[in-house]
């Protein structure tokens, strides 16, 4: 599986500014049951800390950046988000963390499914034993 996968949408705006289309089942390769954004973080207050077990999540940092934590299980990879139409896929079974958010970061967050509290998990090491199953 890789682990860092992006969506690089295309920016058609022109000289009145910025334009970046997303699309359910297009150029975002799931339908949409949800967005979500986060805004106002405090830049030293780390978020995240779980993984999903079924929902598909790409995250695009709309202003601002914020760094990614992205962890398999296997292996643990970092990336800067900084580019309003560049997406990060989450898939399941990723644990992820975001961190050093800058003052005016928006971060957009497109996910396959509603709110479902018990397809979280977030506890670690919960986390870790849920793969290990999987992969028996």
């Amino acid at each position: 599986m890789k682990l860092i996968d992006w969506i690089d949408l295309p920016n058609l705006g022109d000289e009145r500014g910025g334009l970046v289309v997303a699309e359910a089942s297009k150029n975002i390769p799931f339908d949409i049951k949800r967005l979500y954004y986060i805004f106002d973080a405090k830049p030293d207050i780390p978020r995240g800390f779980h993984a999903h077990k079924e929902l598909h999540q790409v995250a695009f940092c709309i202003k601002g950046k914020c760094r990614m934590l992205m962890d398999n299980g296997l292996e643990k990879q970092e990336v800067w988000m900084d580019e309003a139409n560049k997406g990060l896929m989450i898939p399941p079974m990723v644990w992820h963390e975001m961190h050093d958010f800058s003052e005016d970061c928006v971060l957009l967050v497109l996910a396959s499914d509603y709110y479902d509290e018990s397809d979280y998990i977030r506890d670690y090491q919960a986390f870790l034993v849920e793969l290990k199953n999987e992969r028996v």
